[in-house]
C-alpha cells in the first residue's frame, strides 16, 4: 500500500476530537512565567528591586544580586517540576537554540545538590562553530556567548513529562559580534527610544522613554501528518515542488471566516492553551482564504517580548500540532495557485506617559505630535525602502511577494484619501510661510476627519506592503516563517535616524527665531514634499502600478539575491553604525549568511525535484505508458480499426512527450546545479541559481509533472493530491 493510500484510509478512521479541557484564560495565563509577581514572592526587596530597574530602566544587575535572582528563579522552577535550565537564544539560522543543563551537581565531598547561581543565569558558553556567522568566525574557533536579556521574562517549556527553565538571551561571538537576532532588535529599541523621546519632548517634557510596540498575525497551513509523511517535498522544503491545482480551490470563498474544522478546532484550543501558560496573550482565531489556511493573533506587546511570543509561539504550534496526528506548515507559499501565508507586522509606538504616538489626538498640540510621527515614518520608509525589502527576503518569501495576493516587491505607503488630503493641503503651501495665528493648517481639521478614518478607511488596502490602519502602521510583507526581529530591527532603526535629522532640522530653524510649532511644521512640510513618491493609494498587484512605480523611481526588486545588496551599501553601513545597531562586519556577515540560506533553499528545491521525478513521478507514469501500451496492443490484435483506440494513443503520445521533456530538463537542471555548485563568490553563486537553476527550471519541470498527474491513472499516482491535502480532514 503506498503512503498517500494509508495516509487517506488513516484520515477516513478518524481522530480523538476532544482536545483539552475547557479553562478560563486568565487561569493559565503566565502559569509557566517567572512573571514581576511570582519575581515579588521569591525574591528579596533588593534583588526585586534591581530586577525591575533593569527590566523598566534597562540597568545592569549587580553580578552578587544575579545570585539571589538566580536562587529565586530556581526555587520557583522547582515547584513546578523543574530539573533543567537552557539560554534560549535566536540564532541566524532561522530557528531557536538551545542547551539544558540540569540544577544537579556535586559537593567536593561527594554530596548531590540543586543549584542555580548568578554566573550561570547571566552567561553561558555554548559551541557557536556550527551557527551561522558570515565569515566572523573560524570553525575551530567554537567559542560564543549566550547572554541574559531579563527586559523578556524566563519561563519553563513542558515537553511531554520533561520541564526546563527557559532564559532568554542574547547571542554574541568570542569577539562579541552579534550572531543572533535578539541583540540587534535590543540594540535598535535603544537607539529609537532616545530619538523619539527627543522629538516627544517638544510637545511634552513628561515623556522619558518611548517604546515601539508589536501585534503580530501569523497565518498557517494544517495538514494530516500522514498527507505530510508522504510528501517528500513538504517534508524536507515546507512546499510542494507539484501539484496540479484542484477543481475547486479558493474561488467560492467559502473557507475565509468559515466555521473552523472540528479536528483542526481541537488543535488551536491546544496549542492556544500551552501559548497561554508561557505568557503568550493570544486573542483571535479563524480560518484565512486559502482552504486548510488559518491565522492567530496577539494582544500588542512591547516589540523584543512580542519576537519572542511569536518565535516560541511557532515552535509550539509544531509540538502540538502532532499530538492531533496534524502538521503545522509556515512556510510562505506551501501550495502553487492558492494564497501564500504572512505575519503582518502591526508596529507603533508608545511613550511612558500613555500615549500612541501614531494615534491622532483631538487638540492642535496633540495632532501636531500625530502628525510628525505619522510622516516620519512615511519619509523613513521612503528613505530606506530598499532595506525594508532586504529585511523581508527570503527564498520562501520570493514565491509570495507579488503573486496577486500578497503585498508586491515594491515598498510603497498606504494611508488612505482623508490623510493623503491632509498631507496635500500642506505640501500645496510650498512657498508659503506658515504663520503661528494659522488655526487651520495647525489643526489640520482632523478631528472631522479621523472618526471616518477609524471607521471607514481603516486597512482597506490589502495590496500595499506598508499601510497605516488608524492607530499604527502594518507592514504586510513579513514572511509567515520569518523572525520578526530582522524587519523590526530595520523600521526601528530607520525610524530612528530620521527623528534624528528631523530634529537636528528643527533645532536650526528655532535657533534662526522660527517658533517651534512653525519650525515643525516646515519640516514636516519638506519631508512630505520628500517622501510623496512612495505614497500609494491604487491596487499594487497592478502591471500599471508597476509602470508608475518605475517612473518613480521606486526599486521593484523580485529576488532575494538582488534585494539583499541593500544591506552592505554604504548608506547601510553608514545607518547601521551611526546609531549603534550592527557594525559594517556584522553588517556584512548577516548578508554573506542570508545568500547562502537563499542557495542552500534553492538547492534543496532542485535536489527534492530531482528526486521525485526519478524516484517518484517518472516511474509511475511509465508505468501506466505501460498499461496504455498493452492496452492498445490487445486492441491491435483483436483486429479493431486505430479510430477506436485513437483517445490512447493520444493519451500515450502525451504522457510519452512528458516523459522525455521531463527528463531532458531534470538532467539540464542537474547539469546547472554543478555548474552553480562550482562558483566561490557567494554573490554570485545566489542570483546563478535563481537564474540558471530556479527561473528556467522550476516552473517548466512542474509544468511537465502537474499534466503527468492529470494523465496518468489516479490509483497509480503517488504523491498526495492538492484537493486531498487541502480538503480530506
Amino acid at each position: 500500500m503506498s503512503l498517500r493510500v494509508s495516509a487517506i484510509n488513516n484520515i477516513s478512521q478518524g481522530k480523538d476530537l476532544k482536545g483539552p479541557a475547557s479553562a478560563k484564560i486568565t487561569a493559565l495565563f503566565g502559569e509557566n512565567v517567572f512573571t514581576l509577581q511570582k519575581a515579588r514572592a521569591f525574591l528579596s526587596d533588593e534583588a526585586y528591586k534591581s530586577l525591575l530597574s533593569s527590566i523598566k530602566g534597562s540597568k545592569k544587575i549587580d553580578r552578587t544580586v544575579a545570585n539571589q535572582i538566580a536562587a529565586g528563579m530556581r526555587q520557583w522552577a522547582e515547584t513546578k517540576g523543574v530539573t533543567h535550565y537552557t539560554h534560549w537564544f535566536q540564532p541566524l539560522t532561522g530557528t531557536t537554540a538551545e542547551k539544558h543543563d540540569s540544577f544537579f551537581t556535586l559537593k567536593g565531598d561527594g554530596t548531590a545538590i540543586e543549584e542555580f547561581d548568578g554566573a550561570a543565569l547571566i552567561q553561558q558558553e555554548p559551541d557557536a562553530s556550527s551557527f551561522p556567522s558570515g565569515g566572523i568566525r573560524a570553525t575551530f574557533e567554537a567559542r560564543g556567548y549566550t547572554a541574559w536579556d531579563p527586559s523578556s521574562p524566563a519561563f519553563i517549556m513542558e515537553i511531554g513529562n520533561g520541564k526546563t527553565l527557559c532564559i532568554p538571551t542574547i547571542f554574541v561571538s568570542y569577539t562579541g559580534e552579534t550572531l543572533d537576532y535578539k541583540a540587534p532588535l535590543l540594540k535598535s529599541l535603544e537607539s529609537l527610544n532616545k530619538s523619539a523621546v527627543e522629538v516627544a519632548n517638544y510637545f511634552d517634557k513628561n515623556v522619558s522613554r518611548v517604546s515601539a510596540t508589536l501585534g503580530w498575525e501569523q497565518e498557517y497551513f494544517v495538514i494530516d501528518e500522514g498527507m505530510f509523511n508522504a510528501r517528500p517535498d513538504l517534508v524536507l522544503s515546507g512546499r510542494t515542488v507539484f501539484g496540479h491545482a484542484p477543481a475547486k480551490g479558493q474561488q467560492l470563498e467559502d473557507h475565509y471566516f468559515g466555521s473552523i474544522p472540528e479536528r483542526v478546532y481541537a488543535f488551536m484550543r491546544d496549542f492556544e492553551n500551552e501559548s497561554y501558560k508561557l505568557g503568550i496573550p493570544l486573542r483571535t482565531r479563524h480560518n484565512e482564504v486559502a482552504p486548510a489556511q488559518f491565522e492567530c493573533a496577539p494582544i500588542f506587546e512591547e516589540v523584543s517580548v512580542a519576537v519572542d511570543h511569536n518565535t516560541l509561539l511557532m515552535d509550539v504550534m509544531n509540538r502540538v500540532a502532532r499530538r492531533h496526528g496534524l502538521r503545522v506548515l509556515l512556510h510562505e507559499k506551501p501550495f502553487a495557485g492558492i494564497n501564500g501565508s504572512g505575519k503582518h507586522n502591526n508596529w507603533s509606538m508608545s511613550t511612558d506617559t500613555g500615549v500612541n504616538l501614531l494615534a491622532p489626538g483631538k487638540t492642535p498640540k496633540t495632532n501636531l505630535m500625530f502628525l510628525t510621527f505619522f510622516v516620519n515614518t512615511i519619509k523613513a520608509v521612503h528613505d530606506y525602502s530598499d532595506l525594508l525589502r532586504a529585511s523581508i527576503a527570503s527564498a520562501s518569501n520570493d514565491y509570495r511577494l507579488g503573486a496577486n495576493e500578497a503585498p508586491p516587491a515594491i515598498i510603497s505607503v498606504f494611508i488612505g484619501q482623508y490623510l493623503t488630503k491632509v498631507l496635500e493641503e500642506i505640501k500645496e503651501r510650498v512657498g508659503d510661510k506658515f504663520d503661528e495665528q494659522d488655526e487651520a493648517i495647525l489643526k489640520l481639521d482632523l478631528h472631522r476627519s479621523i472618526p471616518e478614518l477609524l471607521l471607514d478607511n481603516t486597512d482597506r488596502n490589502r495590496t500595499s506592503p506598508f499601510a497605516f490602519t488608524g492607530n499604527k502602521f502594518e507592514f504586510r510583507a513579513v514572511g509567515s516563517s520569518a523572525n520578526c526581529a530582522n524587519a523590526m530591527t530595520t523600521l526601528n532603526t530607520i525610524m530612528a535616524d530620521t527623528l534624528k535629522k528631523f530634529k537636528q532640522d528643527v533645532d536650526v530653524l528655532i535657533e534662526k527665531g522660527e517658533k517651534k510649532e512653525i519650525a515643525i511644521m516646515h519640516v514636516i512640510r519638506e519631508y512630505i514634499v520628500a517622501s510623496d513618491k512612495v505614497l500609494f493609494e491604487g491596487d499594487g498587484y497592478s502591471e500599471e502600478w508597476e509602470k508608475e512605480a518605475a517612473k518613480r523611481g521606486l526599486p521593484n526588486l523580485k529576488t532575494t539575491p538582488l534585494a539583499l545588496d541593500a544591506m552592505v551599501t554604504d548608506k547601510a553601513k553608514h545607518l547601521f553604525e551611526s546609531n549603534e545597531v550592527l557594525s559594517h562586519v556584522e553588517l556584512e556577515a548577516r548578508h554573506e549568511i542570508e545568500l547562502e540560506k537563499y542557495i542552500k533553499n534553492v538547492q534543496i528545491e532542485a535536489r527534492i525535484m530531482g528526486e521525485l521525478c526519478t524516484s517518484h513521478v517518472l516511474p509511475a507514469a511509465v508505468k501506466y505508458q505501460n498499461i496504455l501500451i498493452n492496452n492498445i496492443k490487445g486492441l491491435k490484435e483483436i483486429g479493431l480499426k486505430e479510430s477506436s483506440y485513437a483517445n490512447q494513443l493520444q493519451i500515450l503520445e502525451k504522457i510519452s512527450e512528458h516523459i522525455n521533456i521531463l527528463s531532458d530538463l531534470v538532467e539540464k537542471m542537474i547539469e546547472a546545479r554543478k555548474v552553480c555548485n562550482a562558483m566561490t563568490d557567494t554573490r554570485t553563486k545566489a542570483i546563478a541559481y535563481e537564474s540558471q537553476v530556479k527561473a528556467p527550471f522550476f516552473d517548466a519541470i512542474r509544468y511537465r509533472v502537474d499534466k503527468l498527474e492529470l494523465l496518468v491513472d489516479d490509483a497509480n499516482w503517488p504523491l498526495p493530491k492538492y484537493r486531498e491535502m487541502l480538503f480530506i480532514r
